[in-house]
């Protein structure tokens, strides 16, 4: 039994412990089904975040974007992975290669970084158009495939001066830059590899894609994040999926129709990715 007292302190010290002697007994009684909702509201979080992040992933058209690679991004030696010569087919290479590097066939579902080249000696290349010449020579009915299998004059003929005969002074081959490469966040892109450089010239702009290939990679591309790591001049550090190429070869062929076109070798030095990079726009490959 608690006897109250006329003087003012003790009164107060008094309503003072009842109070902390209440709210201890709350908590006590509470405590438990505080930890219950904490812990199922987190899990409810976090399974949303992942389901957040596997929509990203699998809601994706059913297209392949189309692009040319080259030996500022992929070749053995090549930083940050290091490629082995088998990794990438070096000891296979030769005009109209359309093997899947090794290391990509044999690694389906990794996630890898690429570096993508510098202003004026970009690594990726976008095809804008396809040129009317690629599609009578087979062996489909679509030029851009034909490429994509060497057909006569694209990597195979009857005669070695004739397998590159429509290859040189090629339009619209467009270098991808910081810009590009963050619009392409989210696509899955299907390209052709080069074992040396795809030469660019300006005004207009054309590209020579004669030259040895290593083959063929496929992959999604996750992240585009700026190289501070590099010369001033790098572009930016490209992280993707490497996908099957098998799968993605009959998904809808598209081209990456409003692919910034540099004015020239150095202009503009566009090499950081912007916050928000503009909507890609695709067109059918034909």
């Amino acid at each position: 039994m608690i006897t109250l007292t006329s003087s003012g302190t003790d009164i107060e010290t008094l309503y003072s412990n009842l109070i902390k002697f209440n709210l201890n007994t709350m908590i006590k009684k509470i405590a438990p089904h505080l930890v219950f909702f904490l812990t199922v509201f987190c899990a409810a979080s976090c399974d949303k975040e992942e389901s957040s992040n596997s929509n990203v992933e699998l809601n994706k058209e059913n297209e392949a974007v189309f692009l040319i690679i080259d030996e500022e991004s992929i070749d053995n030696g090549n930083q940050p992975n290091s490629f082995s010569e088998t990794d990438v087919n070096d000891q296979l290479a030769t005009v109209g290669q359309r093997r899947v590097l090794d290391y990509f066939q044999k690694n389906v579902g990794k996630s890898i970084d690429l570096f993508t080249g510098q202003v004026g000696d970009e690594g990726w290349h976008a095809k804008r158009s396809i040129p009317s010449t690629w599609i009578p020579v087979g062996p489909t009915q679509n030029g851009a495939r034909n490429f994509l299998q060497a057909g006569p004059g694209l990597g195979s003929g009857t005669r070695d001066d004739n397998k590159e005969v429509l290859l040189d002074k090629i339009p619209n081959v467009t270098p991808l830059r910081a810009t590009a490469l963050a619009m392409l966040v989210g696509k899955t892109v299907l390209a052709v590899v080069y074992d040396g450089d795809v030469n660019i010239n300006y005004s207009p702009l054309t590209g020579n894609l004669m030259g040895a290939n290593l083959g063929v990679v496929a992959f999604d591309v996750i992240k585009v994040t700026e190289r501070k790591d590099a010369s001033t001049s790098s572009l930016p550090r490209i992280t993707v999926v490497i996908r099957n190429v098998n799968e993605i070869t009959p998904r809808s062929l598209v081209l990456f129709a409003n692919a910034p076109v540099p004015s020239s070798s150095s202009e503009p030095f566009d090499k950081v990715p912007p916050a928000t990079a503009p909507t890609i726009q695709t067109v059918a490959a034909q």
